[in-house]
């Protein structure tokens, strides 16, 4: 079965599970906490010995300038989804300079590695089809934790099987290069919350305190950091601590 027909796969059944568990966006639904507290324990574990690690190592070892440019390229490379869903959700000036910003970025950024744009004062954003949905109206169906990729609810892995065909890399067959890029992406992005570690671990319930942080930053986000105060989600109702 061909990467495609694959995709199409994942794609029906999870549509079908968010059309069984869909709801309203300002209700957040964690049906499946044992099963997601279960998974939450096996990434923390991995993370324990093999990513956090790897990543601290990954900081000590690479300057702060090349660890700045490799964020910069993986941004450029995404920035494709953050185009489509500015013009999807009506935000035609927006998208039409980020289109300015991934085009600018990607030949005299070298690829995106230098932050072209952002020197000429085109501020990067981060706009995805989760956000998308959501904007029109798609509830966020259950709360998931998903193995090694961490916090998710139904309308965000679909959105994130939407935004797959935008990157550049879907269109690959060398297989050993996509799996060099997802796994420098992946330690790239755990050297950037080192710090916050100690955050978590002081919860009491850190399993509850990320998923309410993440169901509030997606929140935020639909609303562009401006959440309407007379309709934001009761998160502390689902608070275990």
């Amino acid at each position: 079965m061909n990467k495609r027909a694959i995709q199409g796969v994942i794609l029906a059944l999870v549509v079908v599970l968010a059309g069984c568990a869909h709801r309203p966006a300002h209700d957040p639904s964690d049906p499946l906490e044992s099963v997601n507290r279960g998974i939450f324990a096996f990434n923390m574990t991995a993370d324990k010995y093999v990513l956090r690690p790897v990543a601290k190592g990954y900081r000590w070892a690479v300057p702060g300038f090349a660890r700045t440019g490799i964020k910069n390229f993986f941004r450029n490379l995404g920035y494709p989804v953050t185009i489509a869903n500015q013009y999807l959700q009506g935000k035609l000036a927006d998208g039409t300079a980020d289109l300015g910003r991934f085009l600018l970025n990607t030949t005299l950024g070298l690829g995106g590695f230098v932050d072209v744009a952002g020197y000429w004062g085109l501020p990067a954003h981060d706009e995805d089809f989760g956000q998308t949905f959501g904007r029109w109206g798609v509830g966020e169906g259950w709360y998931l934790m998903l193995p090694f990729l961490g916090p998710s609810t139904n309308r965000d892995v679909v959105g994130m099987v939407f935004g797959a065909p935008l990157n550049p890399t879907y269109y690959s067959d060398e297989t050993a290069t996509i799996w060099g890029l997802t796994v420098l992406d992946a330690i790239q992005t755990r050297a950037q919350f080192l710090n916050a570690d100690a955050l978590l671990m002081q919860q009491l319930d850190p399993y509850a305190f990320m998923r309410n942080a993440y169901l509030q930053r997606r929140w935020s986000a639909i609303h562009d950091g401006n959440p309407p105060m007379d309709d934001e989600p009761d998160f502390e109702a689902y608070d275990d601590f």
